[in-house]
């Protein structure tokens, strides 16, 4: 039953302060810009049709939320308001109309700007000197940056004056801090170097970086500005925006060399469509195109709403496709000995990186692009996701490309590589039909439940004679044993912090770690005294500070409970849900080591593939080794199931779908599992909800028709953050 309107604008109202709190102040946003725009759209439209639900402190009657303590805050001369957004030419055109009905029919020109993925600032100058720098904050009121703007070289600190129009004596520009991709990437390789966790994306660490209290951090960051706009200005010199503009770099100040007119909206999205084509050159992160209105007094007259004016509004764009070629494919080995298949690219520009490898997922995916060696691809990237391919163009495909071979060996070890390898009474088939979309679905099924056609498009079906998934199945193949310890050490497993992938590298090279006890065993000289290779050719070490830290996580992982610990063994088809079950059903190692494969094929939920693999681990000698090192160095957990009361979704199903912005899938469906939930793979009417990310897909359309309750990430982690 849907919540009356008051309560429903109250869960709004509290989602969207969340949000601004984690935007504004944190600068960890958890959902996108457009499920934020939705949400606030949603409330403007209940307080539209309900105005006595309207308060005074509604989101929709302000800009943000509070600002950061540890900065001063300084209020703006004139609000810094937010703009819509917009996806479609449709809205394009409306918006269109809606300006030309206010300014009473007449023909406005338009001015086009990118929309630059950075950090909104307001800089304030009085007789030519730079006095003030702030942030959006709330958009009254932000935070002083004074001192970290002027490491801005971008920036400048006085404007210039040579031009015929001299700089008022108030002058406030705004514009947008940014770092460009050259940049970014390269402070994410100084901390990878340095053992640490890379930033996810330039605009998040950009806004970070600004709020730094240091201003010596700030300059090693090489922030940049360019001006989109216009605050307090007096007097002001000119009656548009298009003026306004060849007057800012008059004066020094740096604006985006793609600022465009256009005179009529058929114009507008000719240069959007333009654009599109343009950004993947651009060394900085874009994600649309803002549309202005260029005349002075026509603003004046649109006016503005509670939030933005009527004037602008941006269009951003959904996705960001690349031809590129595929040079080569390689085979990388997984933690449990699975190979994928990486496909090397000719070097793309896509998403603000340059993509040079892209995974194909399995010999499935080769199958259905019908991928050749030299092929041109059309690689895809959509906000923060991997970047993947998404089709091949077959007719520049070259006289004489091969198709992908299959490996017959590991590429690592020589081992002869192996199809997975089912229960006598399992077989696995799959649609023949290339556009259904449980084409990559590998069914394993028991053979006497084999369907007469796929129950997603009614298609023919292929049984298959093996798994489709090739395994090196020699236990002491080197790039299984880092892939595993990666996997162990992971924060959704035994959480060791610290421990990256170069200090992994070097253990195992070294010889000093060849199994999940020989971490335990390590001793603070150990780690202090590996020697790494700097970029400049010298060595180094990585220091006693940073051995104490790591030691001292490998010692506490101890005390991590069953589940994380069986989920971080990398059990072929364990993952968190079945870590669960085996750890609430079986409670200890030393049990789980004495069940036979029939036990576990009996407990709920354990099927013959899964309890085939389990027992396959804990009675295999490999596997009884692993166990036994680990429990001789004290790592021997038990499970001890939590109270009823902390178990709110016990007994339910639970589908996650889309990219999330504070979990990954791993950690949601642990967590999911721990509140006695089932995260499942599938919605069908007997889903108890499901929890929408970003590019949501067919499994949110299935969900809305077969009227299944819909969680945005951040309406889960209102009602079930506590327990975290």
């Amino acid at each position: 039953m849907a919540p009356s309107p008051d309560k429903r604008a109250k869960q709004l109202r509290d989602q969207l302060n969340h949000h601004n709190h984690l935007y504004y102040i944190d600068a960890r946003p958890e959902i996108s810009d457009r499920e934020y725009d939705a949400l606030m759209q949603e409330l403007t439209d209940v307080e539209k049709a309900h105005p006595d639900l309207a308060t005074a402190d509604s989101p929709t009657q302000r800009v943000g939320g509070d600002v950061q303590s540890s900065l001063k805050p300084v209020k703006h001369a004139v609000p810094m308001m937010s703009i819509d957004n917009t996806y479609s030419e449709d809205e394009v055109r409306a918006f269109d109309a809606r300006v030309r009905k206010g300014i009473d029919g007449a023909s406005p020109i338009y001015v086009l700007e990118p929309k630059i993925d950075g950090a909104s600032v307001s800089l304030r100058y009085e007789d030519g000197q730079l006095v003030l720098a702030a942030t959006r904050g709330r958009g009254n009121t932000g935070d002083d940056i004074t001192v970290n703007a002027r490491t801005i070289r971008s920036i400048p600190l006085a404007l210039k004056t040579e031009g015929k129009v001299k700089p008022p004596a108030i002058l406030e520009v705004r514009g947008e801090v940014y770092m460009d991709n050259e940049d970014f990437q390269r402070v994410n390789k100084q901390l990878i170097e340095a053992g640490e966790e890379p930033y996810a994306n330039a605009r998040n660490t950009t806004a970070g970086t600004l709020r730094r209290l240091d201003p010596k951090i700030v300059a090693k960051r090489r922030l940049r500005f360019l001006a989109h706009g216009l605050g307090q200005v007096e007097p002001l010199p000119v009656k548009s925006y298009w003026e306004w503009t060849q007057l800012l770099r008059v004066w020094g100040l740096p604006l985006p060399s793609e600022v465009s007119q256009a005179e009529t909206v058929n114009e507008v999205l000719k240069q959007i469509a333009d654009f599109a084509l343009v950004r993947p050159t651009l060394p900085y992160m874009t994600d649309g195109v803002v549309v202005k209105v260029d005349d002075f007094a026509q603003r004046d007259a649109l006016g503005t709403t509670s939030k933005s004016p009527k004037w602008i509004i941006a269009y951003k764009y959904e996705t960001e496709q690349q031809p590129t070629e595929l040079k080569d494919v390689r085979w990388q080995v997984g933690k449990g000995g699975s190979l994928t298949p990486v496909g090397d690219l000719e070097p793309v520009f896509i998403g603000g990186v340059t993509v040079t490898h892209v995974t194909l997922h399995n010999i499935d995916q080769i199958r259905k692009l019908d991928i050749h060696i030299g092929d041109t691809v059309v690689v895809e990237r959509a906000g923060e996701v991997i970047p993947y391919v998404r089709d091949v163009i077959k007719e520049k495909r070259p006289r004489g490309a091969k198709p992908v071979a299959i490996p017959t060996e590991c590429p690592e070890c020589a081992t002869k590589v192996e199809w997975e390898d089912y229960p006598e009474d399992v077989v696995a088939y799959r649609c023949l039909n290339p556009n259904c979309e449980d084409y990559f679905v590998r069914n394993r099924i028991k053979k006497t439940k084999i369907p007469a056609e796929c129950p997603a498009c009614q298609g023919k079906v292929e049984v298959l004679e093996h798994g489709i998934d090739l395994y090196c199945v020699n236990p002491s193949c080197p790039a299984q044993l880092k892939e595993r310890l990666r996997w162990y050490c992971g924060r959704s497993q035994m959480d060791v912090e610290g421990l990256g992938d170069r200090l992994i590298d070097q253990l195992v090279e070294s010889g000093k770690v060849r199994t999940f006890a020989d971490l335990y065993k390590l001793s603070v000289d150990d780690i202090a005294n590996l020697e790494s290779e700097t970029t400049t050719g010298s060595k180094r070490t990585t220091g006693e500070k940073v051995a104490q830290k790591v030691v001292a996580k490998i010692e506490g992982s101890k005390q991590q409970p069953l589940d994380r610990l069986l989920g971080g063994l990398g059990i072929h088809h364990v993952g968190t849900r079945v870590a669960h079950i085996l750890a609430s059903n079986f409670g200890s190692l030393e049990a789980l080591e004495k069940t036979t494969e029939e036990q576990f094929s009996s407990t709920n939920e354990i099927g013959p593939v899964i309890a085939h693999s389990v027992a396959d681990f804990f009675q295999s000698k490999a596997g009884r080794s692993a166990v036994g090192a680990l429990i001789e160095v004290g790592v021997n957990p038990t499970f001890e199931k939590p109270p009823v009361g902390d178990q709110p979704l016990a007994g339910q199903s639970i589908v996650v779908t889309g990219t999330l912005e504070k979990f990954d899938r791993q950690s949601i469906e642990s967590f999911i599992v721990r509140l006695g939930g089932k995260a499942s793979g599938s919605v069908s009417k007997k889903s108890a909800f499901l929890v929408a990310g970003e590019n949501a897909g067919s499994k949110l359309d299935k969900a809305k028709a077969l009227g299944v309750k819909v969680l945005t990430e951040a309406e889960f982690v209102e009602e079930f953050g506590k327990f975290l």
